[in-house]
């Protein structure tokens, strides 16, 4: 087995691969940010960039032009330019109803220019257009309504409706455009006790990522469910990666999933501690072809990161 593997030169980093590729060769760099700071992270291994930031960044994106689009303040998300500059941004203000305070934990530039926002605490989704105006609001259905966790990551489909996972209620709910449930998914214990705690010895249902593919099924990223897997409409699991399936990796709270056109998924694997990757690659047949663990840059709680240098068609 080939292993490409992406690390910060530390002596409490360095993976030792045999048969390692370069990190030139993979050709991938990593947007993410953790330990008060937004850093890219280049093909060789070194930040190319950073910038300080005190706020919990649940989602983070690189746009085409080179800018970054990411949560900046608990109720507050915005664009930079490649330099750092901010040149748009939007603020979550409470609506009726709200009696406590908006957090922001996911943010999508969608194809029209627009930009999707999952606002917990108001519990809605917002679209917003480049002057800040609200051109489509969607309330959503929270049954343990908690302004931290009402939403993790929100994805407008091909087919216009809305995966949101809701942490706080354990499930992942499919909206349309009027705001009515079309599908949910809740997830389960898959057979474990529940337990507490963020690492790698917590278990539960925070869901934390839902992604659709071209095929009609969803990918779940469940959070401190510790594993990422693969369901039908009907929500039969036709893939998974359990907890502890990997040689030499341990699952802990699954984060960012990118799904690639060949196949492979990488997983967040955030709260994991600096034995474990903050990052892989894993093919179907569950080999790791790819790791990131950079504990000098970031952290354990590195939860949204972008990987750059994917083939076209890659889901997010």
């Amino acid at each position: 087995m080939i292993r490409r593997t992406f690390c910060a030169v530390s002596a409490s980093t360095i993976l030792t691969t045999r048969g390692a590729l370069t990190a030139e060769k993979a050709g991938y760099q990593v947007l993410a940010s953790d330990k008060g700071q937004v850093a890219l992270i280049g093909v060789d291994g070194k930040p190319a960039w950073k910038r300080p930031l005190r706020a919990e960044v649940h989602d983070i994106t690189l746009l085409p032009g080179g800018g970054v689009l990411l949560p900046v303040a608990r109720d507050r998300i915005a664009e930079w330019t490649n330099e750092g500059k901010e040149i748009w941004s939007y603020k979550a203000e409470k609506v009726t109803g709200n009696n406590s305070h908006v957090e922001i934990h996911a943010v999508e530039r969608l194809p029209d220019g627009n930009t999707l926002v999952a606002e917990s605490g108001n519990r809605r989704l917002v679209e917003v257009d480049r002057e800040g105006k609200i051109v489509r609001s969607i309330a959503l259905k929270v049954e343990k309504p908690n302004p931290h966790r009402d939403t993790r990551l929100a994805r407008k489909t091909a087919d216009g409706t809305y995966l949101v996972c809701h942490e706080g209620d354990g499930k992942v709910r499919e909206y349309d455009s009027k705001g009515e449930v079309v599908w949910t998914h809740t997830l389960d214990l898959a057979g474990r006790p529940r337990s507490n705690g963020h690492g790698p010895e917590g278990h539960g249902t925070e869901v934390y990522g839902a992604f659709r593919t071209p095929k009609g099924t969803t990918f779940i990223a469940a959070g401190n469910g510790n594993r990422v897997y693969e369901v039908d409409r009907s929500g039969k699991t036709v893939w998974s990666l359990e907890q502890k399936e990997l040689p030499g990796i341990v699952l802990a709270w699954v984060t960012t999933l990118h799904i690639l056109p060949s196949g492979n998924i990488i997983v967040g694997n955030c709260h994991a501690g600096p034995e474990n990757p903050q990052l892989f690659e894993v093919t179907r047949d569950k080999k790791v072809v790819w790791v990131f663990k950079d504990f000098v840059t970031f952290g354990n709680s590195m939860a949204a990161a972008h990987v750059i240098g994917l083939a076209s068609g890659t889901i997010r």
